[in-house]
């Protein structure tokens, strides 16, 4: 029986390797259940949002079984609160400005959209509806507003109003101030106060006041959004209620029903939804502990599909529909780009030549890699990003003919290259310095550089698709590829971080 050349050997090996760690990836363990807590969910809540809040968590503890626990008040106060005391699974504030304040201080670990509201001019009963500020800044005419040092409303209606003067008139006509938006509404409805800023949503739950809308108060929004806190006592079941609130067949229902504007993009929940992820090879060992990580905190599974660039483009192109796709080089983003958002460049890699230790062949550039019975391994120019921008450095260099010869092994990804170099079927390879970093008591790695070209350093876009059923959770995923523990893993493995802070 004839001898199996030493080459080929090695390519069925990495090719089984290869192949049983992609069965092994794609084949994922079901994350734990999610059992409902002894202590109930704390949430720190708005007073403008007891309407729908209160319904939502009796609906959810009816399902889950999960007792939460809603405390009352204006946004700053609670804030306050639930920072001096450090008690509180969830925030949330009538606007996200009080957020932006909660992140300074280090309090938010999730943050999930939920809804909007505007600020709208309420008055009494029998007053004549406003049609101008004229009609309600005369004297004699009673105010009543909230503290603006406390309560959303009137912190964004005197944005809003200081520009236009209008804030000042107000105060000269010296307005009763109340601690909550509700009670600055009841107060109007009952015929307590004549003119009063409430929000519109708020209104719904007081129908004998009367509301206008005047264009000086079209900027006053408030953006409603949950935070999941830092020192939340049970984060996964916290982080589950908030989806819960943030979904659009459950929380959302309920906002709408109270005249809450719901967000346009809002995820179905799902007892475990399930993502499904393209990635290039060349990545892997950079998000895998993160992907990990995510699934155990969201209660989700994440079907992964690693390959090369050339070969998930072609899947795509013939009807593949991942719900997340990160290319290993924008060119493959570009090819798909019609069927994602806007994508995000998150790291950079540096091609490199990869030699045993010791380089043998004293390879220290391009031109070497033309030694007579050198072996040499490249990507496959069409079936991934390392191959084409392989190609495209050796047409750069003008080496294309002389390398030709010695290319033995063209392979879908950098990793099966580096096995077959590391067994010795190769005395050199083509990938990217990423590829090299695992095993650097074995192998050295030389960097390409060609003026003037992108080629030696190509960057990682990532971006949604435009038709996920789980927009939000996978925009999450995303921003926890961002973190600082998920940028360390990129460094180490020796990607460069271009992702915008």
């Amino acid at each position: 029986m004839r001898r199996i050349h030493p080459g080929l050997l090695a390519l069925l090996v990495s090719v089984a390797v290869i192949g049983g760690l992609s069965y092994a990836l794609i084949r994922q363990t079901a994350p734990k259940d999610l059992s409902p807590s002894s202590a109930p969910i704390v949430v720190h809540v708005a007073e403008a949002l007891r309407g729908p809040m209160e319904p939502i968590a009796k609906q959810y503890e009816g399902e889950r079984g999960q007792k939460i626990e809603l405390r009352y008040g204006p946004s700053q106060t609670i804030l306050s609160q639930m920072i001096l005391s450090k008690q509180g699974d969830l925030f949330v504030p009538a606007d996200d400005s009080y957020i932006e304040d909660a992140k300074k201080k280090g309090v938010t670990a999730e943050v999930l959209p939920l809804a909007s509201m505007s600020a709208v001019l309420a008055t009494r009963p029998g007053f004549p509806k406003a049609k101008s500020w004229d009609e309600v800044l005369r004297p004699g005419v009673k105010w009543v507003i909230a503290n603006p040092e406390a309560a959303a409303i009137s912190k964004v209606a005197r944005q809003s109003l200081t520009k236009s003067g209008h804030w000042d008139k107000i105060q000269e006509l010296k307005p009763t101030m109340h601690g909550t938006v509700n009670q600055v509404a009841q107060a109007v409805s009952l015929g307590a106060a004549d003119v009063g800023i409430i929000w519109d949503a708020v209104a719904q739950q007081f129908p004998k006041a009367t509301l206008a809308r005047l264009p000086e108060l079209d900027g006053a929004t408030g953006q409603i959004r949950v935070v999941v806190t830092t020192f939340s006592k049970n984060p996964q079941n916290a982080l589950d209620f908030a989806k819960y609130l943030a979904a659009a067949d459950k929380g959302q229902v309920e906002f709408e029903k109270h005249g809450f504007r719901t967000s346009a993009v809002a995820d179905t929940m799902a007892e475990r939804p399930e993502i499904l992820l393209h990635a290039g090879s060349m990545l892997r060992p950079a998000i895998e502990p993160t992907l990990v990580e995510f699934e155990e905190r969201e209660h989700c599974r994440i079907t992964r599909v690693y390959n090369g660039c050339g070969i998930l483009v072609a899947q795509m192109k013939a009807g593949d529909r991942p719900d997340l796709y990160f290319a290993c080089d924008t060119q493959f983003m570009k090819q798909v780009q019609e069927l994602f958002e806007p994508a995000a460049v998150l790291s950079s890699n540096q091609l490199v030549i990869a030699v045993p230790k010791g380089n043998p062949f004293e390879v220290a550039s391009l031109k070497d890699l033309g030694k007579t019975e050198l072996k040499l391994g490249v990507g496959h120019e069409q079936q991934c990003a390392l191959g084409s921008l392989t190609q495209a450095t050796f047409l750069k260099s003008g080496l294309v003919a002389r390398l030709a010869r010695n290319i033995k092994v063209q392979s879908p990804t950098g990793d099966l290259l580096v096995n077959q170099l590391r067994t010795g079927a190769l005395d050199a390879v083509v990938c990217y310095q990423s590829n090299v970093a695992p095993y650097e008591k074995e192998l050295e790695a030389i960097a390409i550089d060609i003026q003037e070209s992108s080629c030696t350093q190509p960057e990682q876009p990532i971006a949604v698709s435009k038709t996920t059923r789980h927009p939000q959770l996978v925009s999450r995923l995303i921003q926890t590829l961002q973190t600082a523990e998920s940028k360390k893993r990129f460094l180490d493995l020796g990607f460069t971080w271009k992702a915008a802070p």
